[in-house]
């Protein structure tokens, strides 16, 4: 399996960048081995793509609570 949203959930945000900048690398990569032929297994991209998903959502939550606490 991928990340734990749990693991993620105990991440500063200094690390939840970081992982999505790798995260977004990989996908690249693995796009670019996919177009090339060089990927052996395709399931590959889609368990990347939903890391980097469950990392831009955990973000995002984090953003909107911030917003939500500052116009109280």
């Amino acid at each position: 399996m991928g990340l734990d949203s749990t693991k993620l959930r105990n991440m500063s945000s200094a690390e939840l960048d970081k992982e999505e900048e790798q995260l977004r690398q990989g996908v690249w990569k693995l796009r670019l081995q996919m177009t090339t032929g060089q990927l052996q297994d395709p399931s590959k991209v889609t368990r990347a793509r939903r890391d980097l998903a469950r990392v831009l959502t955990i973000k995002r939550e984090r953003a909107r609570s911030a917003e939500v606490k500052r116009d109280r």
